[in-house]
């Protein structure tokens, strides 16, 4: 030890704890990393570090600290008490999601006071048992979300009750005889509940409002997933009455107030089951090298007066709902399919942008405008798909066609010429740092009576990117006419699509995940490098058997999209402006752009901010709720389909792992089952949550996500929409 020096006493528990105690309390909304506690409280030595940190754990398992990121800390300013949202699940793993939080906290069934899925909650957090998870009770039900359930009827002597779908209640709901409205035992209904738990009485009490059908019938499957969300199944008659009064035909003097477009060659490419074209591109070339391109949309604001009958509907619906065997459509199908429909061979009214792009897609000028077409051909996506490729147009290459003296295919050499373009705007925009996911989707054949008769993925492909970049394209160019101003002006209100950078936590989790594989991903920086960096990962895994699973681990650290007139950008699309106005046929959001858009060329002033903010967070609340009933109606169809495969075997892949069991992915047909963890029983299984494994305290046998397995189909519960494994080779 050199001389004049002193050696330091180590510091104990019990002087550190006050140190921490204090610096916390000072800066109350300060985040504090490890190295920034080290600094602060001059803490050199490895083993007064590790003290601190141990110190900080403990702290944040007591609540008195909020453990922000992995190493990462802050006190918590929370409190006991606490408001949030209440979510029932029916294995019984019920918790709440405080306010401005994402991280949900257990409540026990005997806790819960009967709240239901959605519910506002009060809530206290319980003390803390050593080795416990943290626990919290409901105290007040401060608001129902839903006072409606769907189940199926049970007919007694003297009374009923309906069984609720799903389990999310742990009771039946009791039904007077009288309020029955005719239901009969076996009957789907949807009942209004009327009276709920108190300390008097547990029961709870409802009457039948609707009938829905037998169980198992297609229709009222269909009819009660919709129901369940508070999602209309039917169109009411006085707003079909409305639309069946408009006027379809187009004046001359409507005409002679628009751009003509119906000579130019026009035409829409969509599924091959839609009847709501509400898209059409036009193109022409003005001189070499020089193209001018049309995105002609819908001119629904034109027939869908604000404030009417069909407008009300129309925004209290918000979206389309599109379940596995039918659309729920947003707009009365007067509308939607016939007279705002883009069909061809019809004059139709148009907003539409209109481009002059040059060889490389730059735009040299472009106008917004309202328009008549006349669309010369409707295609499906599998007819454009195969003109590409009969032309050169290999699928995935990213390459446009050669030239060629000859084109195969009814107007080929225009979408040869649009694809081309919509290569090149792809390309700038992955240059630009827009984030890629090219997810497949589950799709089903179903047959005149809704049963599935075939489960497959559905890809994107070069048909699919050719209507997705010019709809991008407009739909940012429109966004950015509103918000883009010069420096000290104020730009009006309008509806944005934004998408926020991911969640850091999240992002840490996936690279912590993805290391697993052998890949790496940057979880700081730019905002550009680090969605080149995620792109670099899905480039990597791109046909690898664990690419599932990378890919959804990596869709979980993204941030949803929303509305908001409160514009941030949109990070997965790499765009600083970005509405939707390319859908007002399915998406009541672009209606509101679109009339928007026309006042604002007519020089009105700005519209109410807080106003269309309130609509966009309706919008934003009604997608997800859509997204949801979606996702129910595959699983129901996914769980039908493989009713009658019991005792069958298939090779599979680890496509989930939770602290209750493994969900697996069979390979040949993507349907996905769950195989609990009470039918792991050759060892004691631990839940490795950071790794997204399962790992035998014994055997240490380990399952982890995207792992190949053998699994036979052990269960079908078509009414829980329950699908459940076992392992074939244990």
């Amino acid at each position: 030890m050199g001389k004049g020096k002193t050696k330091r006493k180590r510091m104990t528990k019990r002087q550190l704890e006050p140190m921490l105690q204090n610096m916390f309390t000072q800066h109350p909304n300060e985040t504090f990393s490890l190295k920034k506690v080290f600094k602060q409280l001059n803490l050199l030595t490895h083993p007064e570090k590790m003290l601190a940190v141990d110190l900080m754990e403990e702290m944040a398992w007591d609540d008195y600290l909020k453990k922000v990121a992995e190493n990462t800390y802050q006190l918590n300013l929370g409190g006991q008490v606490q408001e949030g949202t209440f979510i029932r699940k029916a294995n019984g793993k019920n918790s709440f999601l405080a306010d401005g939080s994402d991280k949900p906290v257990f409540i026990a069934e005997r806790n819960s006071k009967f709240a239901m899925n959605g519910d506002r909650v009060r809530v206290t957090f319980m003390a803390r048992r050593e080795k416990h998870i943290k626990e919290a009770m409901v105290t007040e039900i401060l608001r129902r979300a839903h006072d409606q359930v769907v189940g199926t009827l049970k007919v007694e002597r003297d009374f009923a009750f309906l069984i609720p779908d799903g389990n999310l209640f742990i009771h039946d709901v009791f039904i007077p005889k009288r309020k029955l409205k005719g239901g009969m035992t076996g009957e789907k209904a949807v009942v209004k509940i009327i009276e709920w738990p108190s300390e008097e009485s547990k029961n709870i009490v409802g009457e039948v409002i609707d009938v829905l059908g037998k169980v198992g019938d297609n229709n009222t499957e269909m009819h009660a997933i919709l129901a369940q969300y508070g999602l209309p199944y039917r169109y009411p008659k006085n707003v079909e009455e409305a639309a069946n009064h408009i006027d379809p035909g187009i004046t001359p003097e409507e005409i002679a107030r628009r751009e003509d477009f119906r000579d130019v060659c026009t035409f829409t490419i969509d599924p091959h089951d839609a009847k709501d074209y509400d898209d059409a591109l036009s193109i022409r070339e003005l001189k070499k090298g020089l193209w001018e391109v049309g995105v002609h949309i819908a001119d629904v604001s034109h027939y869908v007066k604000e404030g009417s009958v069909i407008d009300k509907e129309a925004q209290k619906r918000a979206t389309s709902v599109y379940l596995v065997d039918r659309t729920i459509p947003m707009l009365p199908e007067r509308l939607c399919n016939f007279i705002c429909s883009l069909r061809p061979d019809e004059e139709k009214l148009c907003y539409s942008v209109i481009f002059q792009l040059d060889g490389q897609a730059e735009i040299k000028d472009w106008r917004l405008v309202h328009t008549v077409i006349k669309s010369n051909r409707r295609f499906a996506y599998e007819e454009v798909q195969e003109i590409l490729e009969k032309n050169g147009v290999v699928d995935g290459t990213g390459e446009p066609a050669p030239k060629k003296a000859h084109y195969e295919g009814e107007l080929a050499q225009e979408i040869i010429a649009l694809d081309a373009l919509a290569k090149e705007l792809r390309k700038k925009r992955f240059k630009n740092g827009a984030v890629k996911f090219d997810r497949e989707e589950l799709h089903f054949d179903v047959d005149e009576k809704g049963k599935p008769t075939r489960a497959y993925y559905k890809k994107s492909k070069d048909a699919n990117k050719l209507i997705e970049e010019f709809m991008l394209l407009a739909n940012r160019q429109v966004a950015e006419s509103i918000g883009k101003v010069k420096k000290g002006e104020k730009p009006k209100t309008l509806p944005y699509r934004i998408h926020d950078q991911p969640d850091p936590q999240k992002l840490e989790r996936l690279r912590q995940f993805v290391v697993n594989f052998g890949y790496k991903v940057k979880t700081t920086g730019s905002k550009e490098e680090i969605s080149k960096s995620l792109n670099k990962l899905m480039d990597d895994c791109n046909g690898r058997r664990e690419q599932n699973v990378v890919e959804n681990v990596a869709l979980r650290a993204m941030m949803k999209a929303k509305y908001s007139v409160f514009n941030i950008g949109h990070y997965g699309l790499a765009f600083d402006y970005y509405t939707h106005f390319t859908s007002p046929i399915r998406r009541y959001p672009d209606t509101m752009v679109h009339r928007l858009l026309t006042r604002y060329q007519e020089g009105g002033r700005s519209a109410n901010r807080d106003h269309y903010e309130e609509l966009c967070e309706h919008s934003s609340d009604m997608e997800q709720v859509a997204q949801q009933a979606e996702r129910d109606s595959i699983k129901y169809k996914m769980v039908e389909f493989m009713a009658d495969k019991i005792g069958e075997e298939f090779d599979a892949h680890i496509s989930g792992i939770t602290s209750y069991g493994i969900y697996a992915e069979i390979d040949e047909n993507h349907c996905e089952g769950m195989i609990p963890m009470h039918d792991l029983d050759d060892d004691y299984y631990e839940f490795d949550e950071r790794n997204f494994c399962l790992v035998g305290r014994h055997s240490h046998r380990k399952y982890q996500l995207g792992d190949p397995i053998r699994i036979q189909v052990a269960r079908a519960n078509v009414d829980k929409r329950q699908l459940d494994f076992t392992i074939a080779d244990k």
